[in-house]
């Protein structure tokens, strides 16, 4: 398998493009993918249980990265597979440092392909794998950075081996993406919400993203995170604000 550490990022061109339902046109643009870890992760937030949390690192291994042409609509609440008319695929795997970049960083563009049919990618779809080399090297995702309450300062290391494949219908946000018009470039967003494991200490303690959140304290106390952390719970993947359908292992 290819594999390619984005560390810092680099756009990388892809291998495979596969087209069905398109046939007889020539139409083609450009589709980029990217990962985006939100404000969150660039700036910090306190936690659920108060925790002030900086991130130094984020490491997340990508993989089956694919975006796809669906009629009618993939609703990731219903479940089952996505049933694509036209796919684009990405080969490989790409391990991303979600806190790349300064406070006001833009998401991170992991890969993009030339040449695919001119469509309305409405549906995304990666797998969050173990990586086979670099920073992350036996885990899928590696939190690195420091937590601070009451005049207490730890540095933390979090390493997560689950294995998620996540379904996702369009994104959703203040822009639609997907879109690839003749000659234009489109993209399509990875979106990752922490403050679904922290917690968010600027919301009620009794909201429903706290509610499920395991907040910092845990690890404060020196739990394991593969312990703490059911990744199928966390909701971790998004697209923007919309949800996905989640299955780890």
């Amino acid at each position: 398998m290819q594999k390619k550490i984005l560390f810092p990022v680099v756009a990388v061109a892809v291998l495979a493009v596969m087209l069905a339902g398109c046939a007889g046109s020539k139409a083609t643009g450009t589709l980029q993918f990217y990962a985006n870890g939100e404000d969150f992760v660039r700036q910090g937030f306190v936690s659920k249980d108060g925790w002030s949390i900086t991130f130094d690192h984020v490491y997340i291994n990508l993989s089956d990265i694919a975006a796809y042409q669906t009629d009618p609509p993939y609703e990731a609440t219903s479940g089952g597979d996505i049933d694509p008319a036209a796919t684009v695929a990405v080969d490989g795997e790409y391990t991303i440092d979600l806190a790349e970049g300064d406070e006001n960083a833009e998401p991170l563009l992991v890969a993009e392909v030339a040449d695919v049919a001119v469509e309305h990618y409405n549906a995304l779809a990666w797998k969050m794998s173990k990586a086979s080399s670099g920073p992350a090297a036996g885990y899928s995702l590696v939190i690195i950075g420091t937590a601070e309450k009451d005049g207490e300062s730890l540095d933390f290391t979090l390493n997560i081996d689950e294995e998620c494949d996540y379904q996702c219908g369009e994104y959703v946000g203040d822009m639609r993406k997907g879109i690839v018009a003749e000659n234009g470039t489109a993209d399509v967003e990875m979106t990752f919400h922490f403050d679904h494991i922290f917690g968010d200490g600027d919301l009620p303690a009794d909201d429903e993203l706290n509610l499920a959140a395991v907040g910092f304290q845990p690890f404060a106390d020196g739990q394991d995170a593969a312990a703490v952390i059911n990744m199928t719970d966390m909701h971790l993947g998004h697209v923007g604000e919309g949800h996905c359908d989640c299955g780890c292992q």
